[in-house]
């Protein structure tokens, strides 16, 4: 059995530092405003479930369920190790389920803090046709194979938004995303196995538009994107190459004042190349996927 947890106090502290900048240097004015201007630039009419109609603040929960797909997945630990082709050797070329919870905070209608839980847990079997090599583990070609593939990630965001009106929305940020990974090859009887977990950091670009489309639809779309590559701005101690982007259109309708819903179509991307710590310790992981969702707001 080979565990892997990677160091990354280094990229925590470097990202942690330049986000709290831009936190304090963003626009503010609008928190500035007294109580009484920010009750009359609330005061709609509208009826909410979780929020007063004169607060200075303004939650929301969303919540999606679908399907995803694979359209691209490949995989190789060690530099000896076999590239695997999660598609057409690991069953991965069926369609899993998806769901994404995230909890939106408003700040005088300009400051917005989004919180995201993004599960991705994928389990599979797999009958490989050649030897499969995972770093230092050799599964020979017929072995039976159980396989999982989780790459769950949290994401908290800071979005500022440039429009004025309350049914529209330009916003641009940065987010700060842990990821939880943990990838498992193991043959059915338990005789063979390798684990890799790891947990790291992942600083992200954000991007937030939304229109209304007439009286009570509304187009949106939001993308968080990042590419890092080199020794310091991943934080490896090696040469190190990563990327996600995470882009998404909906079209959205309002059923009441407080309830939303909408369909989302979304590519989810991204991957991690080179070594962090031990020279030795190779890994190539890249995917592309899809998903499909319907989609609800409830405020």
């Amino acid at each position: 059995m080979k565990i892997k947890l990677y160091n990354v106090k280094i990229l925590t502290l470097r990202f942690l530092f330049f986000f709290s900048v831009f936190i304090l240097f963003v626009p503010t004015k609008a928190l500035a405003e007294n109580r009484e201007s920010v009750q009359i630039s609330f005061s709609t009419g509208r009826k909410y479930l979780l929020n007063r109609e004169n607060s200075w603040y303004k939650f929301k929960l969303g919540y999606e369920k679908g399907f995803l797909g694979f359209i691209d997945h490949t995989i190789q630990f060690g530099t000896n190790g076999t590239k695997f082709n999660y598609i057409n050797e690991g069953g991965q070329n069926v369609l899993f389920p998806f769901s994404r919870m995230t909890a939106d905070l408003k700040m005088n209608e300009r400051h917005n803090l989004t919180f995201l839980i993004q599960p991705f847990e994928v389990f599979t079997s797999s009958l490989p046709e050649r030897d499969v090599i995972v770093e230092d583990v050799t599964f020979p070609e017929g072995t039976p194979m159980d396989l999982k593939y989780g790459f769950t990630f949290y994401r908290l965001s800071y979005l500022y938004d440039f429009q004025r009106e309350s049914n529209k929305e330009f916003s641009i940020g940065l987010s700060f995303q842990i990821r939880n990974a943990s990838i498992v090859f193991a043959s059915a009887d338990g005789e063979l196995i390798s684990i890799n977990n790891n947990i790291g950091p992942v600083p992200i670009l954000k991007f937030r538009w939304q229109k209304p489309l007439g009286e009570s639809a509304w187009l949106g779309s939001e993308i968080d994107g990042f590419y890092a590559s080199g020794r310091y701005i991943t934080g490896s101690e090696n040469d190190f190459e990563g990327a996600i982007i995470d882009a998404s259109l909906r079209l959205g309708f309002e059923l009441t004042d407080y309830l939303n819903t909408f369909l989302n179509l979304r590519y989810l991307g991204g991957g991690a190349s080179g070594t962090e710590e031990d020279e030795n310790k190779y890994t190539d992981n890249w995917l592309k996927t899809f998903s499909v969702s319907l989609g609800f707001y409830l405020q």
